[in-house]
């Protein structure tokens, strides 16, 4: 294994889990704090997430666990209310890397892509409207909201990414470790009935 790319991995890591920067953000400035040039390869998002998984072993095994759980659940919390647009679990919350830094990602499959922010409208639900890049790479409208974590005691960003009902096939393809990338509701509720007994 690359040498350079492991030690931007673990700077990267530490940005991720102590100030809550995206992977491609993080993947950068650490690049740009380890004085290598632009040009630098970085690491694959699969490299840094152990790396940010090695680093919550070291650094937060007393506090993530339960952070994450209360992301979970206000996670879940989200996907009852949206029910209706098939919401899908995605990211660190997702893959149990998230901290109390980490935002919610919520991926909603529509019949009708406005839907989901008529529904917003009509709950009085204050959002963002931007465009991120979705995960076959392709321009997404993403709904950005502040959303309070009583657990926590803060808020917390979730952010719904808005695809059309057909692209929910092949959203549920394993990733390159046999994961599942993204969950619906039974998953979620899974997971957290499961950190619950544990």
């Amino acid at each position: 294994m690359d040498t350079l790319q492991s030690e931007i991995a673990a700077t990267a890591a530490r940005l991720v889990v102590e100030e809550g920067l995206e992977y491609g953000a993080a993947k950068r400035r650490a690049a740009r704090q380890l004085g290598l040039g632009a040009r630098t390869a970085l690491p694959d998002n699969e490299l840094l997430e152990d790396a940010v998984r090695e680093y919550i072993d070291l650094f937060c095994a007393e506090t993530q666990p339960a952070e994450l759980a209360a992301l979970r659940r206000l996670a879940l919390t989200w996907m009852e209310r949206l029910a209706q647009f098939r919401p899908y679990l995605a990211g660190a919350v997702w893959h149990g890397t998230a901290t109390r830094l980490s935002d919610i990602y919520l991926q909603l499959f529509c019949d009708d892509p406005k839907s989901a922010e008529i529904a917003l409208i009509d709950h009085a639900v204050d959002y963002t409207p931007r465009t991120v890049t979705g995960f076959h790479g392709e321009a997404v409208e993403a709904l950005s909201i502040s959303s309070m974590s009583k657990e926590l005691g803060e808020p917390v960003g979730v952010h719904l990414l808005v695809y059309d009902h057909d692209d929910l096939r092949g959203a549920l393809k394993p990733d390159n470790k046999g994961r599942t990338p993204r969950g619906d509701l039974a998953a979620v509720r899974a997971l957290i009935a499961e950190t619950h007994d544990a």
